[in-house]
């Protein structure tokens, strides 16, 4: 990627004096720069349909979130994380460090040829292990072709969504390992998330104390279909084979605790193995809330705004936590795009991502992670196709690029989109785009070079 030295200066300098100074990780000079000698485990949490208004610690009133408070007072809360729309797009960023354009063609199924996070950590050393839902398509082969020693999984292969008998996550879940499913008689009766759960919790109890561990935990939670939680009285009688229906949402509260409960029974492994301050431990959603959850955030209702390009349905919950190696009681203001997780987890594994593994596109949070900030992302971008049968229709195209105030859309087919430019943080709904005539100078300076960028980025 090649943009001009003067648009990154131009860029930094401008976000600069938009961001909260209040908001930053203070650099603590007594802090040491680096990890312990050796490489840290790192457990990378993907939750499903989690947006920021979600959490208690963003602001979020509806939902009981006490394990994720807790990492946000004693981890770093990033509050500016950023995905794409749906999950099968950000999912891609998120494990090959590379914008859509470059390897996205098909929902649900990434090529083989592409290289991972779980690859390059294989390479340096680590046991690998996927838990939780897949949907890279291919089965054992692409899960080992992308780096895995180790996997139980949930969508193995590409399946409709809207076939609503298609997948079972939670009750009496569809559980694949070793290149086939359980019979349903070893997952009648159990939950989904809690079996993963298991498995996750044997594969460190394997691994600690021999070789440092990567693992990739994207837990289906709190993904439709909502339904009952095993803490939930009407867990016991509830039918898996149930067509999902609107009146379901009643469980959404119940999933997102269950969700929590999950990150806090983690806590307590890693503390009981006495491997917390060896284990990097980030959580984060992987995109908006489905459209049909309204929650109370900061006093006011917010929708679920899941597919979405707007704020809502890309504006995500972040949060890392290793006591004594990062900061803590942090809040970090730094944009991060998913493409800045390869990079980042190279640096903290004391690695480097191969240039076999092509073109990657992400800038590393790790010295953010250590409250050093020398060097941070000036602007994010993001380039989405939809889903399904609107991939290969241009109107559903969307590029984005934007920083913490200005957002400005490429110029696509669709005039919906197409070279608009928002002030997202006074319009996060993005209802009043800003004519060139009604721009003020700095404003048409920021419009331009943004445009410029994305021309670069094909």
């Amino acid at each position: 990627m090649k943009i001009q030295l003067s648009a990154i200066i131009l860029s930094i300098l401008f976000i600069t004096s938009c961001r909260k100074t209040d908001g930053l990780i203070n650099k603590s000079s007594s802090m040491d720069l680096s990890f312990d000698a050796g490489q840290p485990n790192i457990i990378l949490i993907l939750a499903d349909d989690i947006g920021y208004e979600i959490p208690k610690y963003t602001g979020g009133q509806s939902y009981s979130t006490p394990n994720l408070d807790y990492i946000a007072g004693h981890g770093i809360q990033f509050t500016q994380a950023h995905t794409a729309p749906l999950c099968s797009p950000s999912r891609f960023m998120l494990l090959t460090a590379k914008y859509n354009f470059r390897n996205y063609t098909t929902w649900g199924t990434m090529d083989t040829s592409q290289r991972t996070i779980a690859n390059l950590l294989k390479k340096s050393g680590y046991a690998t292990c996927m838990a939780g839902k897949w949907q890279f398509d291919g089965g054992d082969a692409s899960i080992r072709a992308f780096g895995f020693d180790k996997y139980l999984v949930t969508n193995p292969f590409n399946v409709d969504f809207e076939d609503d008998g298609a997948l079972k996550f939670y009750k009496d879940p569809q559980i694949y390992e070793k290149g086939a499913y359980w019979a349903d008689s070893r997952t009648k009766g159990k939950y989904g998330d809690d079996i993963i759960r298991d498995y996750m919790f044997n594969f460190i109890d394997s691994n600690k104390g021999k070789k440092p561990f990567f693992i990739y935990w994207a837990t289906n939670l709190v993904h439709e279909p909502f339904c009952p939680t095993p803490d939930d009285a009407q867990f016991a009688s509830w039918n898996s084979d149930k067509k999902k229906s609107p009146g379901d949402s009643i469980y959404f509260p119940s999933m997102v605790k269950y969700e929590d409960k999950l990150i806090g029974q983690l806590l307590s492994k890693l503390q009981a193995d006495k491997i917390t301050g060896r284990t990097l431990v980030i959580w984060l959603g992987d995109n908006g809330t489905t459209a049909d959850i309204h929650s109370i955030w900061n006093g006011q209702v917010v929708g679920g705004a899941k597919s979405s390009s707007t704020e809502a349905g890309t504006h995500v919950p972040m949060l890392a936590y290793m006591p004594g190696r990062i900061q803590t009681h942090a809040t970090d203001t730094s944009l991060i795009s998913l493409v800045d997780f390869m990079p980042t987890i190279s640096n903290a594994a004391g690695t480097t991502i191969p240039k076999s593994y092509g073109p990657t596109d992400g800038i590393s949070f790790y010295d953010q992670l250590l409250g050093n900030y020398s060097s941070v992302r000036p602007w994010i971008f993001c380039h989405f196709v939809g889903a399904g049968k609107n991939e290969t229709n241009p109107l559903y195209l969307r590029r984005w690029m934007q920083d913490y105030t200005y957002k400005q859309y490429d110029s696509v087919p669709n005039p919906k989109f197409s070279k608009k430019f928002f002030n997202i943080k006074t319009d996060p709904a993005e209802l009043h785009p800003i004519s060139t005539a009604n721009m003020t100078q700095q404003e048409r300076t920021i419009s331009k070079q943004y445009l410029k960028n994305m021309s670069q980025l094909h």
